[in-house]
C-alpha cells in the first residue's frame, strides 16, 4: 500500500484544481475542527454549523496558507476567528459546563475502581478547563491535545511566539487553580493536578484513534 499524501502534496493538488485532493486534506481535520468548537458554541446543532462555516472560510483562503505553516494549524486560526465572529454576532457567551468529555477506554488491567477514578479525574479537567477564559483553553487544546508546536500555537492565536510558553504556564497555573476550587476530595484534587499532562495527551490519544 502506498503511503497517504502529506497535507502540503494535498493542498498543492488542491490549489491546482484537484476537488478530490482538497475533500481528502479536510476529512484529514475534520475531529479537529469539532473539537476546537465544541464545549464553545452551546449545542451540537450549532458546532455542525459553525464547522461548515469553518470549511467554507477555508475554501476561500486556500490558496493563502502561508509558506511553511502545517494546514491544521491554518485551519484552526480561520475557525477561532470564525467562532470569535459567530460569538460576537449572536452576542453569546458558551456554557462553562458545556462539556466534550471523551468515553474512557483505558487498558482492560485497570481495576473498576481505577477506572471511575480515571474518569472522574479527567471529567474534573475538562470542567476546570471551560472555566478558563477561550485564549487560555486554547493555548492548552492547541499544544496538548492538537500536538501543536508553540511557533503553530502562536500563528493559530495570532499572538508573538515569544509569548506562548509564558502564556501556557498562565493557563496551567489557572487549571490547577479551577481544579481546586472544583474539587471536594482533596486526593481527587491532588490526582488530577498532578497527572494533569498524562491526562491531556492520554486524551488527545483515544479522539486521534476515533477519527
Amino acid at each position: 500500500m502506498p503511503p497517504p499524501d502529506d497535507d502540503a502534496e494535498l493542498l498543492g493538488r488542491w490549489r491546482a484544481g484537484d476537488s478530490q485532493a482538497g475533500g481528502a486534506l479536510v476529512r484529514r481535520h475534520i475531529g479537529a475542527l469539532e473539537r476546537f468548537f465544541r464545549g464553545k458554541t452551546g449545542d451540537i446543532a450549532d458546532t455542525a454549523d459553525i464547522v461548515q462555516q469553518a470549511l467554507a472560510a477555508c475554501v476561500q483562503a486556500r490558496d493563502r496558507v502561508p509558506e511553511g505553516l502545517a494546514f491544521r494549524a491554518y485551519l484552526l486560526g480561520i475557525a477561532r476567528n470564525v467562532l470569535l465572529h459567530d460569538l460576537r454576532r449572536r452576542g453569546r457567551k458558551p456554557e462553562p459546563d458545556a462539556l466534550d468529555e471523551p468515553a474512557f477506554a483505558g487498558p482492560s488491567e485497570l481495576s473498576p475502581s481505577r477506572v471511575v477514578a480515571v474518569r472522574d479525574e479527567r471529567r474534573l479537567l475538562l470542567r476546570a478547563l471551560r472555566r478558563l477564559p477561550f485564549e487560555l483553553q486554547w493555548v492548552i487544546e492547541l499544544h496538548y491535545w492538537e500536538d501543536l508546536r508553540q511557533d503553530e500555537v502562536a500563528a493559530v492565536l495570532e499572538i508573538p511566539p515569544g509569548t506562548i510558553k509564558s502564556r501556557l504556564s498562565r493557563a496551567k497555573k489557572l487549571l490547577r487553580a479551577q481544579i481546586e476550587a472544583l474539587a471536594d476530595d482533596p486526593s481527587l484534587r491532588a490526582s488530577t493536578v498532578d497527572n494533569f499532562e498524562r491526562w491531556a495527551r492520554e486524551i488527545a490519544g483515544e479522539r486521534e484513534g476515533r477519527e
